[in-house]
C-alpha cells in the first residue's frame, strides 16, 4: 500500500439557535462562501470540544493538557510523590525546565506561553528526580540547576506521547525541537446555506422585587444563528504511526478520534440555548492520495425546499460522485451513517451503517492495511 494514508470524515450536523464560537463583539462567527453569509465555527473551537471529549473517554495518566501552567503541574506532582513541601517542588520544576529553554510566566508555575503534553509524559519527568527529591531541596541554586541539567527532561516530552499530542500535535517555536507535527487537519465548519444573524433581548427579573417594583433587574442582547453544518476533518495514519511508534495504538486512536469528532460539541452560551444535537450524517473515506474537502459540494448555498439538512446531504454526495469521476479516484474505504432516506447517499458511500458498525469496518479496514506491513 501507499506509504501514506487520509482517513477524511464528512459530516453533516443541524444546528438550532445557537451561539456555538463568538467573534469578538459576541455574536457568533460568520463567513462569506459562495457570495452569501455563512455561520462559522471555527476550527479551533471544534478543536477543542473535540480534544476534551477524547479526554474523557481515556484514563488520566493518558489524558493531556494544553496549558501555561506545566512548572506549577510538575511541581504538583513532584510534592505528591515525594512529601517536600509546595515551595521546593516549584524550585526543582523550574530547575527541571529551565534547560530546555521553556521561558518562565508572569506567575510562578507558569511558562510564557501554552505547552500541550500529556499526563504520562509529566510522571515521567518526575520520576526522574523521585528518589533524590529531599537532597535536591536542600541545594542551592546553582547547586540545583547543575545536578539536574543532564537529567533527560527532554527525552521524557519527546518520546511516549499522548494519543492527543500524537493527534494534533505541537508547536512550540522557541524549541524546535520539542514539536509534534499534527496527525489531524480540521476545517472551520461551515453552514450549507445562507443564514442570518438574530437577536435575542433577555430581561431578568428580580425574585426579591416589592409588590409595585416594576421593570427587570437585568436586560441585555444575545446574538444567535441556526445552521447546517458541514464539518469536515482528516487524519494521516502514517504520521500517527510515526507520532505514537505503535500501529495498534495509532488504530485505536483513529477510532477515539471519529468517536470524539462525531460527538463532541463547543459549549459557548450553551446553558441559554442547550444547543447539543447529533450528526444526521457522517461520511468517511479512505485515501491513499490527499485529504480531500467537500465543501464545494456547498458553493451553490442550499435553499430550503423538503428540507435543508436532506438537500445538504444529496449535494454532498453528488459532489462525492462527481469528483471520484472527475478524478479517477479509487479509494481505499468508504462508509456512511445517516438518518435520511436517500439513494444517491448509498450510491455514493455504500450500504448506510449505525455509527458503532462504521467505526468497527474503519478500524477493520485499518488493521488489514497496517498490521501487515
Amino acid at each position: 500500500m501507499s506509504q501514506r494514508q487520509y482517513i477524511d470524515f464528512h459530516i453533516l450536523q443541524t444546528v438550532p439557535p445557537a451561539n456555538l464560537n463568538r467573534d469578538d463583539n459576541g455574536n457568533p462567527k460568520e463567513a462569506r462562501f459562495g457570495g452569501v453569509r455563512r455561520s462559522r465555527v471555527s476550527s479551533q473551537a471544534w478543536k477543542r470540544a473535540t480534544r476534551k471529549a477524547f479526554d474523557e473517554r481515556l484514563p488520566e495518566p493518558d489524558q493531556t493538557t494544553r496549558t501555561k501552567r506545566i512548572a506549577g503541574k510538575l511541581a504538583d506532582r513532584i510534592e505528591k510523590k515525594t512529601k517536600i513541601g509546595e515551595e521546593q517542588s516549584l524550585r526543582i520544576a523550574n530547575a527541571l525546565l529551565e534547560p530546555l529553554g521553556i521561558k518562565p510566566g508572569k506567575k510562578p508555575g507558569d511558562t510564557a506561553y501554552l505547552l500541550f503534553f500529556g499526563n504520562r509524559q509529566l510522571d515521567g519527568i518526575t520520576d526522574l528526580v523521585a528518589d533524590q527529591a529531599k537532597t535536591l531541596a536542600e541545594l542551592d541554586d546553582s547547586g540545583l540547576k547543575e545536578t539536574v541539567k543532564g537529567l533527560a527532561v527532554a527525552d521524557e516530552l519527546k518520546t511516549g506521547h499522548t494519543f492527543g499530542t500524537a493527534l494534533f500535535g505541537r508547536m512550540v517555536a522557541d524549541i524546535p525541537a520539542l514539536n509534534v507535527d499534527a496527525a489531524v487537519q480540521v476545517a472551520h465548519a461551515l453552514s450549507t446555506h445562507a443564514v442570518d444573524l438574530e437577536s435575542d433581548y433577555y430581561t431578568a427579573v428580580d425574585d426579591e422585587n416589592e409588590a409595585d417594583e416594576t421593570g427587570a433587574g437585568m436586560i441585555g442582547n444575545v446574538g444567535f444563528n441556526s445552521a447546517t453544518l458541514y464539518r469536515y476533518a482528516s487524519v494521516g495514519i502514517h504520521q500517527l504511526v510515526t507520532n505514537l511508534g505503535d500501529v495498534d495504538a495509532a488504530i485505536e486512536a483513529v477510532d477515539l478520534f471519529a468517536q470524539a469528532f462525531a460527538l463532541s460539541m463547543p459549549t459557548g452560551h450553551i446553558n441559554s440555548f442547550a444547543h447539543r444535537t447529533r450528526p444526521s450524517l457522517v461520511a468517511v473515506v479512505v485515501r491513499d492520495d490527499q485529504p480531500v474537502n467537500l465543501v464545494s459540494a456547498f458553493e451553490n448555498p442550499i435553499r430550503n425546499g423538503q428540507g435543508i439538512a436532506v438537500a445538504s446531504a444529496r449535494a454532498l454526495a453528488t459532489e462525492y460522485a462527481v469528483a471520484v469521476k472527475q478524478w479517477g479516484d479509487v479509494p481505499d474505504f468508504r462508509a456512511v451513517s445517516h438518518s435520511f432516506i436517500e439513494p444517491t447517499l448509498d450510491e455514493a458511500f455504500g450500504d448506510n451503517r449505525t455509527f458503532a458498525e462504521l467505526r468497527a469496518a474503519l478500524t477493520e479496514r485499518l488493521g488489514a492495511a497496517w498490521k501487515q506491513q
